[in-house]
C-alpha cells in the first residue's frame, strides 16, 4: 500500500546554530564517521554545528537566551533514549535525529537514514512536523512507555551497561526475569474514575515497538490520545503468548488484553513497579500519565513536488489533521 502524502509547513529564516547531543555509549564505531560527516555537511551549508558529549554542557550552553534564539534545531545523535533526553530537557525546541542507537524506532518511523549527509539535508531543508508527546511522571516519551516486565528488563540492561547496547544484551536479563519477575498488579484509573487492572501496561503515542511487534498498530501521533494495552496474565507465564500474538498482529483478539484510549490517567500498585520511557528507565509507580497535544516540532525528510514540500509518513498521522494549505518551497540555505 502506498504511503499517504501529507503536507507540512516549512521553516523560514532559520537561526544558525545546530547543537548536536552525542550519546558516547550509543553506536558502533563504524557508525561514528556519520557524525563527522554530519558536522562537515552542516558547515558546508553555512550552519554552525556545536557538538556535545555531555548533557550538562549542552544545558549550560542553552541557558544563553541569545544563542538559544539562533538555534535552528537540536540533533539527537544516538538512539531513542537520546531523543527522549532532548525532548524532556528542551521542550519547544525543534528536533531531528541521527540514528546511532539500537532500535531507532523514531528514525524508522520518520524514514531517517543512518547518513550524516541526509540528516544535514533535513536540517537545511526544514520540513516541519508537529506531534503529540506523552508525559509520565517527570519524563516525556514520543514512542512508548511501559510499566512492568519490559521496564524491569530495561532497568537491568542499563544497570550493567558499559558501552553500546546490542539486541543480544537484552537476552539474558529477559530470560532471567521471565522466571523471577513478581508481576505485581497495576491499577490504571482513567479520567472518569474507572479502574482498569493488569500486570503489565504499555502506553503508545506512536505505533512502533521493539522488534517490530504490533502492540498498538492504530496509535496515531497527532490525535490527542494515548493508546494503552493492559495485560492481565501473569507475565512469567503469559509473555510468550503475548509476543506470539503481537508478532502475528492478533494481540487485540487476546481476551486477557484490554485496549484503552486515554488523555490522562493515574497508575498505582501495592509495590513499586518499574517504568521505562522510549527504552530508558524512568522511575517507579505510582505515577500520573497524560498526553501533551502537538507539543513536539520535528524536522523530517521532505521532497519538493510541484512547488510544495511533502512528507511520506505512512499511517502515523490522522490524515484529516494534515494541513490543507500549499507549503512555501524550501528556503535558501544560509
Amino acid at each position: 500500500m502506498r504511503p499517504r502524502t501529507l503536507k507540512f509547513d516549512v521553516m523560514t529564516s532559520p537561526p544558525q546554530f545546530v547543537p548536536i547531543l552525542r550519546n558516547p555509549k550509543a553506536g558502533a564505531r563504524r557508525r561514528r564517521h556519520e557524525l563527522l560527516e554530519l558536522v562537515r555537511e552542516l558547515k558546508a551549508r553555512g550552519l554552525i554545528p556545536r557538538l556535545f558529549r555531555h548533557r550538562r554542557r549542552l544545558a549550560a550552553w542553552m541557558t544563553d537566551d541569545a544563542r538559544r534564539a539562533r538555534v535552528r534545531c537540536l540533533v539527537a545523535a544516538g538512539g531513542d533514549g537520546t531523543v527522549n533526553e532532548l525532548l524532556t530537557r528542551f521542550p519547544g525546541v525543534p528536533l531531528t535525529v541521527l540514528p546511532l542507537g539500537t532500535e531507532n524506532l523514531l528514525a524508522k518511523s520518520l524514514q531517517i537514514p543512518l547518513s550524516g549527509r541526509a540528516v544535514a539535508e533535513i536540517v537545511a531543508d526544514g520540513a516541519v512536523l508537529h506531534l503529540d508527546v506523552g508525559r509520565i511522571g517527570q519524563s516525556r516519551f514520543l514512542m512508548c512507555a511501559g510499566i512492568g516486565l519490559d521496564a524491569a528488563v530495561i532497568r537491568a540492561v542499563h544497570q550493567s551497561r558499559k558501552g553500546h547496547i546490542h539486541k543480544l544484551n537484552y537476552l539474558w536479563p529477559t530470560l532471567r526475569l521471565l522466571f523471577s519477575y513478581p508481576s505485581h498488579e497495576l491499577v490504571l484509573t482513567d479520567e472518569s474514575g474507572v479502574e482498569h487492572r493488569g500486570r503489565q501496561i504499555l502506553i503508545f503515542n506512536l505505533p512502533r515497538y521493539a522488534l517490530g511487534l504490533q502492540m498498538a498498530p492504530e496509535a496515531l501521533g497527532n490525535d490527542g490520545w494515548l493508546d494503552v494495552r493492559l495485560f492481565a496474565g501473569n507475565m512469567r507465564h503469559w509473555t510468550v503468548r503475548y509476543l506470539w500474538r503481537a508478532w502475528r498482529g492478533t494481540l487485540n483478539q487476546e481476551p486477557s488484553v484490554t485496549a484503552l484510549r486515554i488523555r490522562r490517567a493515574n497508575i498505582s500498585s501495592a509495590q513499586a513497579v518499574p517504568i521505562h520511557v522510549d527504552g530508558d528507565p524512568a522511575g517507579f509507580t505510582p505515577v500520573d500519565v497524560e498526553v501533551l497535544p502537538l507539543a513536539l516540532t520535528l524536522l523530517v525528510p521532505a521532497t519538493s513536488v510541484g512547488g510544495s514540500t511533502v512528507v511520506e509518513f505512512g499511517s502515523l498521522l490522522r490524515q484529516s489533521d494534515a494541513p490543507d494549505w500549499e507549503c512555501a518551497p524550501p528556503t535558501a540555505r544560509v
